[in-house]
């Protein structure tokens, strides 16, 4: 039975530590029972939430599978995106993907960066329903999304949320590091079965992941990309991934309070589950979403660069299928920032015939040319299309409605005319409206953990 731990707290260092937090005193660590292997019972409407979120989930799939080979970049990179919101750094999606291109930018950008290429790396290594998982592939995942931490398990207690660093003021404390490594392998065996709905088994692994918090640092960000991985492996999803986080970044007190309820099973599991089905729902819908405001921007810029060629004069009007111009406009999905080296390399021409389309894509309004501050590199960014991505994230956090009438919270900064274009003017101008952009809309002028703290040690 799930139980509490009664644990002295006396601090051994005095160092930056308030008279508050160096006092001793007792506190409560909660144990979880294991899961098992078999989904618990849960009640009708939990039933029907899950269903129904399995099915709106096989849609998106389904729908999206044809541009899957590009739209799951952009959907990890917005997922990745809003755990970062979550944990309280502030990321836009363009210096993202400059940061993600160039191997460099501030430290938040490098650590989002980082995310993404760590549920990259999680989906494709773990996704295979007849591997069994292990406390081992755990440790590995947190390692490749927090490198600079220690590898492995905790070995000291850690803590969630409250004032100071103190256990004893703590909004939840997990498990003594003595029960971790007994919870990840439960945990494990519980990732490996693929039996029952497989978002009820998301969202249960996800809560007790969060539960254990069997890591000093990482875990919010670690559990989220767990979520993928379990709905690859049940078969909900086979093409895409869902950036379910983007929905939990919008109400992260609903988060924190889903994650409490769970830990009250099994009076409250239910709650948990049909929020999180709920925002699978809303992210799956804005996915779908996403992928046709593409699909419409990508033709818009082929248009656009005709109608530009038609202007000069030149011959012939529509470029020669296969030319390097086409190549680039239509993989900007998929890469909305480029330089003159990358987009040689990933076409695999020589640097002026890349230069010389990066150019006509410039003269014709679908890429903007940036210097990149302290060196004499340029980089070319396709704004609309990133700006899609935050259009779609501050739709997600106001739980998929037009961002017209409801302010997002934690979101990116609006786009501005320039950026969003014609397909998205009415929503972008309802944006400004109540949340005008800053001078450097990729910039919400906030500072890294400005948000709400949700892990603590």
């Amino acid at each position: 039975m799930a139980r509490f731990v009664e644990l002295l707290w006396n601090p051994d260092r005095e160092f930056g530590l308030s008279r508050r937090d160096l006092a001793p005193g007792r506190y409560l660590a909660y144990v979880p029972d294991e899961l098992g292997e078999r989904l618990p019972e849960i009640g009708a409407e939990a039933r029907a939430a899950a269903e129904d979120a399995l099915a709106v989930l096989a849609r998106a799939d389904e729908r999206i599978a044809a541009r899957g080979s590009y739209l799951n970049h952009l959907l990890i990179r917005s997922e990745s995106i809003s755990s970062s919101w979550i944990e309280g750094n502030r990321i836009a999606p363009k210096r993202l993907a400059m940061a993600e291109l160039l191997h460099a930018g501030p430290a938040v950008a490098l650590a989002v960066v980082a995310n993404v290429r760590a549920t990259e790396d999680a989906v494709a290594a773990m996704s295979d329903p007849f591997r069994p998982m292990t406390a081992a592939d755990i440790v590995a995942l947190h390692h490749v999304v927090d490198p600079h931490l220690r590898k492995g398990l905790r070995t000291e207690q850690n803590w969630v949320g409250g004032p100071g660093w103190s256990p004893l003021r703590a909004d939840f404390v997990p498990p003594p590091q003595g029960e971790v490594p007994r919870l990840v392998d439960d945990l494990a065996r519980f990732l490996t079965a693929t039996d029952g709905n497989p978002v009820v088994r998301a969202a249960i692994a996800h809560a007790q992941f969060e539960t254990i918090h069997p890591f000093i640092d990482g875990n919010g960000r670690s559990g989220r990309a767990l979520i993928h991985t379990v709905l690859r492996r049940g078969d909900a999803l086979r093409n895409i991934l869902i950036p379910i986080s983007t929905v939990f970044a919008g109400d992260t007190d609903a988060y924190i309070g889903g994650l409490s309820a769970f830990r009250d099973q099994p009076q409250r599991l239910d709650d948990w589950i049909i929020g999180f089905c709920r925002a699978a729902q809303i992210a799956a819908d804005n996915a779908v979403r996403l992928a046709g405001d593409v699909e419409a921007l990508d033709e818009e810029a082929h248009q656009q660069l005709v109608r530009h060629r038609a202007d000069l004069g030149l011959t012939p009007r529509e470029p020669r299928r296969g030319a390097v111009v086409l190549r680039i406009l239509h993989n900007l999905a998929a890469e909305p920032v480029l330089t003159v080296e990358s987009a040689a390399a990933r076409h695999g021409v020589t640097p002026p015939a890349a230069h010389a389309a990066l150019v006509e894509l410039t003269a014709a309004g679908i890429l903007t040319r940036n210097p990149i501050p302290g060196t004499r590199t340029l980089c070319w960014t396709a704004d609309r299309h990133l700006g899609l991505v935050a259009l779609t994230e501050r739709s997600n956090r106001v739980g998929g409605a037009d961002t017209r009438t409801r302010k997002p919270i934690l979101a990116p900064a609006a786009p501005g005319p320039a950026q969003h274009g014609p397909l998205h003017e009415h929503r972008a101008l309802g944006q400004q409206q109540q949340d005008p952009p800053t001078a450097d809309a990729d910039d919400p002028g906030q500072r890294p953990g400005d948000g709400p703290q949700t892990s603590r040690r």
